[in-house]
């Protein structure tokens, strides 16, 4: 039994940062139910390439659109028809939450928000993933991972210094966002628990995209300190944190503690550098980071990244550059079981990256793959008391 079984959750979302966030949800135990467009092929995500798996189901073949939504049931509605948004709302009555991540306009819209459900359900949480959020000059702007990236300052924080501007290589935007949802939503469940009342709950793509910069941004409003790309991926501040070069490559160290630098030292064989001025302490080795960067490179390029990674384990923290295919197929990340398996209607099972939440013996067994579109439907709209021939009749005016 998950720690959120008996929680039940509709979800009109699409694409990455609200089905990211429903998807922890899910891994958790909670019922969640995709609501998707019937009109358009459901969520856009379904045909996103350039990976598709052709043992799945035709509608559930994208592997983008497997990673964000096992374990979860999809339900065909059209919510852009009065029958369709009478339905959610009937719906919404045996829900804990209602979760969307549309345009900040649209929830009100669709009449999504608490104002209007709370009369099904007062206990309901309804909880909002937009780009700019629902209020505001940029309320019906539609927002996206990259863009937030380009407007937050990250293009200007990633690279080499004399690189043209560049985005993370993740959607991380989108993920944090998803992560802050899952967090609203919880919090405002265990709210709902005290009082009895539900609530509006809402993030932000820009928002989060804002609130990462965390300790640059307090550099920066405090003090009027701006930070840009560091050379080697270097940390700001601290040093050695950075990529050096081994003999066969490269690693990154991360001697973000005096003690990991007295550690360092003594397995480069090199104690005169404990004694030599330019390295006495934090400020003066960033002051000096070109001469020690040489000095490094040096040393290092005596062996080889995995040797050096050997004699380092556990006393200075350090790591390979690997490609995504390396991490994913490395002993460490096998050993610490991150890689699970969903369950398909097939023959073989979906390999997935398991989400990092243990929780000890409330840990579930594989999930379920990405539901086809619509899939439980039916099912859905039976425990509504809405028979075969009355669904025939919806979808004849299009609300299925």
């Amino acid at each position: 039994m998950g720690l959120l079984t008996g929680v039940r959750i509709l979800s009109i979302e699409q694409y990455g940062a609200g089905p990211f966030g429903t998807q922890l949800l899910a891994g958790l135990g909670a019922e969640v139910i995709k609501v998707e467009q019937p009109r358009e092929h459901g969520d856009v995500s379904r045909q996103v390439g350039p990976c598709f798996d052709p043992a799945l189901p035709e509608s559930a073949q994208s592997l983008f659109f497997q990673s964000l939504n096992c374990g979860k049931k999809s339900i065909c509605l059209n919510l852009m028809h009065e029958e369709g948004r009478r339905l959610l709302r009937e719906l919404a009555s045996s829900c804990d939450v209602v979760a969307n991540n549309l345009r900040g306009d649209v929830p009100q819209r669709l009449g999504l928000t608490y104002a209007q459900l709370s009369s099904a359900n007062a206990r309901l949480v309804c909880a909002h993933l937009s780009g700019y959020g629902r209020d505001g000059e940029r309320a019906n702007w539609p927002g996206y991972d990259y863009l937030m990236q380009a407007e937050a300052g990250y293009f200007s924080l990633t690279g080499e210094p004399d690189s043209p501007p560049a985005r993370m290589g993740l959607s991380i935007i989108d993920y944090m966002s998803g992560v802050m949802l899952s967090l609203a939503i919880t919090s405002a469940l265990l709210d709902v628990q005290r009082g009895g009342v539900g609530r509006d709950v809402d993030v932000a793509l820009f928002d989060v995209a804002l609130f990462n910069l965390n300790y640059l941004a307090s550099w920066y409003l405090n003090q009027g300190v701006e930070t840009s790309r560091q050379p080697r991926s270097a940390h700001p501040s601290l040093t050695p944190c950075q990529l050096y070069r081994t003999r066969d490559g490269w690693i990154y160290l991360m001697c973000n503690k005096e003690k990991f630098w007295l550690k360092l030292c003594e397995r480069l064989q090199r104690p005169q550098w404990l004694t030599d001025a330019r390295f006495a302490g934090f400020a003066q080795r960033l002051e000096h980071r070109e001469a020690l960067q040489a000095l490094l490179d040096e040393a290092l390029s005596e062996r080889t990244t995995a040797e050096w990674l050997a004699l380092f384990a556990g006393q200075v923290p350090a790591a390979p550059i690997l490609s995504v295919a390396q991490a994913l197929d490395s002993p460490f990340a096998h050993n610490r079981g991150n890689i699970a398996t969903a369950q398909t209607a097939g023959s073989q099972p979906l390999r997935m990256v398991r989400s990092p939440l243990r929780v000890g013996d409330a840990d579930d067994g594989p999930m379920s793959a990405a539901p086809t579109l619509g899939q439980h439907t039916d099912e859905i709209l039976l425990g509504l008391g809405i028979d075969a021939a009355r669904q025939a009749k919806l979808k004849a005016i299009g609300v299925l």
